[in-house]
């Protein structure tokens, strides 16, 4: 028996988020393919572990898993195999042994998620299944300021909550950074964890930022707690992807 490291990648378009749901549920979960998609080939585990979980609708290019597989032939077999019987909208794109103690979500150090935006007065159905289109545009001069103000180690209970009742919500953001492309750009973040949700106000405070509705002062004030609730809301979840998991190295 053999644990395999495995980075997949979806389009969470059609998915009720990555956790695969209750026996009951009749939703459709990354999760729950992957795991159905292990079956067919074999793996006889109640459920695969994971570097974490990525909303409904959100979209992954570096999520990990880990599972326990009897399996005699090359990992390429392996890789095939599993591509073979997934869905078209999940793919895994390598596989690795690794130490049988390995947990995709204990031992990674820190997350990297990336947002996307576009800046356009009309609809756009091809851009809009991986990125919100927002307008009146936003000036990326302010975002880039606004991001640097989201570094180092911060409360972010303004931001989201806990995946667990009672949990710290104070996070370590390392990179915060707005890469501007086109007529939009991506707004880039990475930190030891995120809350729930975290991601998506984080852009949404920062779009209006930078379409002059609020100041970067208010953003300060969300971060000491004195935020006087002036925006609701979240950005929406199709802008959204999880793109790497970072490691110790070894």
């Amino acid at each position: 028996m053999v644990r395999y490291k495995v980075i997949l990648i979806y389009d969470g378009t059609h998915f009720f988020g990555f956790q695969r749901q209750s026996e009951e549920s009749q939703t459709r979960t990354v999760q729950g393919e992957v795991e159905e998609t292990l079956r067919k080939i074999g793996w006889e585990g109640q459920a695969l572990l994971a570097a974490g979980r990525t909303d409904t609708g959100v979209h992954a290019s570096g999520q990990v898993i880990a599972f326990d597989l009897d399996w005699k032939h090359p990992e390429d077999k392996l890789l095939a195999s599993i591509n073979y019987y997934l869905p078209t909208d999940i793919a895994a794109k390598s596989v690795h042994p690794v130490n049988s103690d390995f947990h995709p979500r204990f031992e990674a150090v820190s997350r990297i998620y990336q947002y996307r935006i576009f800046c356009q007065p009309v609809r756009d159905p091809l851009r809009e299944r991986y990125a919100w289109r927002v307008w009146p545009e936003v000036d990326a001069d302010l975002i880039v300021q606004s991001a640097e103000i989201l570094l180092g180690t911060h409360d972010f209970k303004k931001f989201g909550k806990p995946m667990k009742p009672g949990g710290s919500t104070v996070r370590n953001v390392i990179n915060s950074q707005w890469i501007s492309q086109d007529i939009g750009g991506i707004y880039e973040i990475e930190a030891n964890a995120f809350l729930y949700h975290m991601v998506r106000r984080v852009v949404r405070l920062l779009t209006a930022i930078g379409q002059g509705i609020l100041g970067s002062d208010e953003l300060i004030n969300e971060l000491k707690g004195k935020s006087k609730g002036i925006l609701q809301g979240i950005a929406p979840p199709n802008g959204l992807s999880l793109v790497e998991v970072v490691y110790p190295e070894i």
